[in-house]
């Protein structure tokens, strides 16, 4: 009897130690947090005035990276690394398919995301299980698969060599009286430790 507990012991011992590694390793919740905004590529300096000019393009540079800017994202494995960009948002967005909808008392928020690979492997992923938005109140919502009004949807298996880009709607069902803070987008499905975050 006391042999059986020992084991049972050990093993519930074993699972909890590979709990612990699996959630260092990478639980989702991001070990470092991107919201520095890439260099704008118009943002060239003409004539020989280049030092000053681009310290003062620096200098002017946001803080925090919001819509239109873009993050540059590293993945899980060595040499995967994406550019995402948060081109748009549509607060209330409509459904394109008149039998869904948003629950009563919620509403669909879209955001229009680019993925460019930057990396040396191919990027194989569903981006949507890697965006999550939160509210003011700091309430976390995930997506939804919806099509709406706005624009075709991101596919749910996304496949870029590198070089390659796609473009695509997420869809975000949140309560009517939230106001929308911030749009999240980790790689490998938001497990990577880097997680972009831009404010909406």
């Amino acid at each position: 009897m006391v042999h059986h507990t020992r084991i049972r012991l050990a093993a519930t011992a074993a699972v909890a130690v590979a709990a612990l590694g699996l959630t260092a390793c990478g639980s989702g919740s991001g070990d470092e947090v991107v919201d520095k905004p890439k260099a704008k590529a118009s943002a060239t300096t003409e004539g020989g005035g280049g030092k000053e000019a681009a310290a003062e393009e620096s200098s002017a540079a946001p803080e925090v990276a919001k819509v239109g800017d873009t993050l540059a994202l590293k993945g899980m494995e060595a040499g995967s690394g994406l550019d995402v960009t948060v081109v748009k948002v549509a607060d209330n967005a409509k459904s394109g398919d008149e039998f869904f909808a948003p629950e009563s008392g919620n509403r669909w928020i879209g955001v229009q995301f680019q993925l460019v690979n930057t990396g040396t492997k191919v990027y194989s992923d569903a981006p949507v299980n890697g965006a999550k938005m939160a509210d003011d109140q700091g309430q976390q919502f995930g997506t939804v698969l919806a099509d709406i009004t706005a624009g075709p949807s991101m596919s749910s298996d996304v496949r870029l060599k590198p070089g390659a880009k796609t473009l695509g709607w997420v869809v975000f069902e949140v309560p009517k009286a939230s106001k929308a803070a911030t749009v999240t987008f980790g790689m490998d499905s938001g497990f990577a430790e880097q997680i972009g975050e831009w404010k909406l």
